[in-house]
């Protein structure tokens, strides 16, 4: 058995003469190759480690070189031409673990209609995976607040009273996706609604040699929506959703038909007001999913034989329906 002084050498060695220019795929399987007992520690977070151009690198791998328990580190650092490397930490092997689960890179879109529950799993897709759920109405306010300059052309539309065009929500998700919280992959929401968006973000993401790797699809019977939607009040800062019946707020009280009382309806975090959309009416729901039915449902026909279209049992008891998202996210 090779001791961790000489293990640490040839993982030196090897990275001394490693080749720039390579995809990240393929430098995890010459790691893995090469030192397999590393690689799963190395390879994952090594997305910096290859540098736009040719450039020299160098890896400093403390002796300890693989985690003997969750609180042991092994920190390498490295610096390619041209670009800074980052600082790359294994905390052990839960995140080793993590990786080799849920590996590669998620690009997920989210489908549902009005009250399916997307919201309240992607919030534990969110948390589980470390990436970020992007929808199209958040991210619309992030741009225009920060002056990006997608930002601009969307402030100059709605200030015109306009509808923003498809071209400005996709180059707003290209804009979005540089950020370093999008490095480990993303979540959709909301976006895209329709054909035309689904084939515009298709070719967006074409332009990076990537693609989307996993749409999952809520279903629930109308029934059950109208009884969530009108039932739902909404934390307008952070979009937070509670329900008088699934997820009432601490504050709620009751008057004496058994209703909530408005102002009794506060955030649990920040103890601000809660309120309801005004489309979250029976009236409005049976609209929203004629066009839901028409325009997104046959998205999912696009995307289904690429095999990466999962159905979810939205209707299922809360604790049913993570389970059955967490197996099809593992699922490849």
């Amino acid at each position: 058995l090779k001791t961790n002084e000489q293990k640490g050498f040839k993982l030196r060695k090897f990275l001394h003469e490693f080749p720039f220019g390579l995809s990240v795929k393929v430098m995890a399987s010459m790691l893995r190759q090469k030192i397999g007992f590393a690689a799963r520690r190395f390879a994952a977070p090594a997305t910096a480690a290859a540098g736009v151009g040719a450039g020299l690198f160098a890896w400093n791998a403390q002796s300890q070189s693989r985690c003997e328990s969750t609180k042991d580190r092994v920190v390498a650092r490295g610096i390619a031409a041209g670009t800074a490397g980052r600082c790359v930490q294994c905390e052990g092997d839960a995140a080793a673990n993590k990786y080799e689960t849920y590996w590669p890179r998620k690009i997920m879109i989210v489908f549902g209609a009005p009250g399916a529950g997307k919201g309240t799993q992607g919030e534990k897709i969110v948390e589980l995976l470390g990436i970020p759920q992007l929808s199209t109405g958040d991210m619309l306010r992030e741009a225009v607040s920060q002056g990006t300059a997608v930002g601009k052309r969307a402030k100059a539309v709605m200030e015109s009273g306009g509808l923003v065009s498809d071209d400005i929500l996709i180059a707003m998700i290209e804009e979005r996706i540089q950020a370093p919280d999008c490095a480990q992959g993303f979540i959709l929401d909301g976006m895209p609604r329709t054909m035309v968006q689904a084939k515009a973000v298709d070719e967006m993401l074409a332009k990076n040699g990537e693609r989307v790797s996993l749409v999952m699809a809520f279903d629930v019977d109308p029934k059950v929506l109208e009884e969530r939607i009108c039932g739902r009040w909404m934390h307008k800062a952070s979009g937070r959703s509670f329900h008088v019946k699934f997820r009432p707020p601490k504050s709620m009280k009751l008057d004496a038909n058994g209703e909530p009382i408005p102002e009794t309806m506060k955030d649990d975090e920040t103890g601000e007001p809660l309120y309801q959309r005004a489309d979250d009416t029976a009236e409005a729901l049976k609209k929203r999913l004629d066009g839901y039915n028409s325009q997104t449902v046959p998205i999912l026909d696009m995307y289904r034989p690429r095999g990466i279209v999962k159905m979810i049992d939205g209707g299922a008891p809360m604790n049913k329906v993570w389970d059955d998202v967490l197996s099809k996210l593992k699922s490849k």
